[in-house]
């Protein structure tokens, strides 16, 4: 019996960063170097993004906080808080992004209520606190007390697919579980001016955001469309465990996203995806032509171009993945997510719609997964 993801749903915060205005505002901070500038600009015009979202209200053009803490409007300079700081706005603005996207997720599936989820999956490597936002899912929703909690830190963009393997496990030793998966990153509250090449990057491609989703084996009844979990695969590139990091720094996590990234993806990826094809000869010989709709993470532009172009696909088959890019930007271990719900929301076709979705974190990790659209009769 299949696992069934029933659902994905999705929580913004309010303040939208448009990409053209914080190119100004980094591009314009007085400890950038000629290069630093030129970076800024190139990083940020090169990204595809137009719109990302933040839980910073300093960024909000129409807000002047009497205390700025990330950004002064008034002079136009970016501050440098602490990490503790910046870890505290994580603790007061994550745990209602977690819930809002939790609550839309039950709210999208009523056949399922919140007596029924018997577990927590949380996923985030953007903060941390205790007790966490799984404690506070299960108090804010209303939760059985015996439900079972997880949480999946620090892994990075590639993070939601550990969390629905575990929920896939779960479903296979108890046929009555319900898992809700939620991931939520708070990525802008870690960005700084630096002329280093890897932050300026992060700065310009980061962003923030929750997604939910609800994993059960209990088949759909409604005409909603679901996805099965047919397979999830992780591998790891013989290279690159420099090239993408995270780690703690006086002032924040501190992303390494160098430029050989992209290039990294180009030569490994065709063997990366063969784990997850190998049980399906057709599909491993021609992924392209075997799959019809892709959701690949959007870590940046360069990286979902080395993709399309190495694996034959087409610019319908990377449009959701670049429409995700575009209005939120990389929201770390949520946006494959975001990619998926997009999918799995696009009208019905003919046949087998086979999803392949593929995110790639530190290490490097390759983290890929199987699934096919399926849409009950109502």
């Amino acid at each position: 019996m299949p696992a069934y993801i029933r659902t994905i749903q999705t929580a913004l915060p309010p303040t939208v960063l448009v990409q053209a205005d914080a190119r100004e505002v980094f591009s314009s901070q007085p400890g950038l170097t000629r290069l630093g500038q030129r970076l800024v600009r190139t990083s940020f015009d090169g990204s595809g993004i137009e719109t990302r979202r933040s839980v910073i209200a300093d960024f909000d053009a129409g807000s002047r906080t009497s205390v700025p803490v990330f950004f002064d409007s008034a002079t136009g300079a970016l501050l440098s808080p602490s990490t503790r700081v910046r870890n505290d706005v994580y603790i007061r603005e994550a745990g209602p992004l977690f819930t809002a996207a939790a609550e839309a997720a039950l709210a999208a599936c009523p056949e399922i209520t919140a007596s029924d989820i018997t577990h927590v999956v949380t996923v985030s490597c953007t903060g941390f606190y205790a007790p966490g936002p799984d404690y506070e899912l299960v108090r804010q929703l209303g939760l059985s007390t015996t439900t079972q909690r997880y949480n999946i830190g620090f892994m990075g963009c590639y993070a939601a697919f550990p969390a629905l393997r575990a929920a896939a496990a779960f479903c296979r030793a108890d046929p009555d579980a319900v898992v809700l998966v939620v991931c939520c990153e708070l990525c802008t509250i870690h960005v700084r001016s630096s002329n280093d090449p890897d932050q300026i990057v992060a700065s310009s491609v980061f962003g923030d955001g929750a997604a939910a989703a609800i994993v059960t084996n209990r088949p759909p009844r409604t005409d909603a469309p679901s996805l099965t979990i047919d397979r999830l695969a992780s591998d790891l590139t013989p290279v690159g465990e420099k090239d993408m990091a995270w780690t703690i720094g006086d002032t924040g996590f501190e992303m390494v996203l160098s430029a050989a990234v992209p290039k990294i993806i180009d030569v490994y990826i065709e063997g990366a995806i063969q784990p997850l094809l190998s049980e399906e000869p057709d599909l491993a010989a021609d992924p392209a032509a075997g799959i019809r709709s892709w959701a690949i993470h959007p870590g940046g532009r360069s990286i979902l171009d080395k993709v399309e172009a190495k694996l034959g696909l087409s610019e319908s088959q990377l449009a959701p993945s670049r429409r995700i890019l575009r209005d939120y930007g990389n929201m770390s271990s949520a946006t494959v997510l975001f990619v998926l719900k997009e999918i799995l929301e696009q009208e019905a076709v003919e046949g087998d719609d086979r999803v392949c979705a593929i995110a790639f974190g530190p290490g490097l990790t390759v983290e890929t997964g199987l699934f096919t659209r399926v849409v009950a009769a109502p």
